[in-house]
């Protein structure tokens, strides 16, 4: 353990022979795996060798090894049951998220159908206006100067256009029209 202590590359050879079957064999009792055993055994030995300077040559390094091996196979052991977990979740989840994002394309889809044979009625002023304003984002100034009206003019029409996609739409839905004009074309 002294010459380990001071970094003997020797010292550490030896003490992994005399150990590394066992702790398989420990990791193994826990983890059911082979794969998983030894790539705990190699963990501790890395921990060992890291280290080494600070393991007290007069107590039980038998003890010491074991309880390492036992807290790092604990941890693997958590770790997956975590990653299981996870994946159980994603698996319950993923098909309501999927579900969910078709109705929202769906409705999205009658709302824009809904919206376009709306658009459709008004006058042809009313609807470039419109355009002008939710899918290319002009203010009402510039709409104006575009189109050679006042600024007025324009939110007239724009309070208009408004009022008969409320009264057509409903409240909520024009709000939701608004919304998708505003933050999703």
């Amino acid at each position: 353990m002294l010459l380990l202590n001071k970094g003997d590359m020797a010292a550490f050879d030896l003490i992994y022979h005399t150990y590394c079957r066992r702790l398989h064999a420990f990791a193994l009792k826990f983890l059911k795996h082979d794969q998983d055993a030894e790539e705990i055994v190699q963990e501790v030995f890395i921990k060992i060798w890291e280290y080494r300077e600070k393991i007290n040559a007069y107590t039980s390094f038998e003890s010491y090894l074991f309880t390492i091996s036992y807290n790092t196979t604990m941890s693997l052991l958590r770790k997956r049951l975590s990653e299981s977990k996870s994946r159980e979740y994603l698996k319950l989840t993923q098909p309501i998220y999927a579900a969910e994002h078709v109705v929202d394309e769906l409705y999205y889809k009658q709302l824009n159908d809904r919206v376009t044979s709306l658009l459709e009625e008004l006058t042809p002023r009313q609807r470039e206006i419109f355009l002008l304003s939710r899918e290319e984002g002009l203010s009402h100034k510039d709409i104006g100067q575009r189109l050679n009206i006042s600024e007025k003019t324009v939110n007239n029409h724009m309070v208009s256009i408004l009022k008969f996609l409320r009264k057509n739409m409903g409240a909520s839905m024009a709000v939701i029209l608004l919304f998708v004009y505003l933050f999703l074309s």
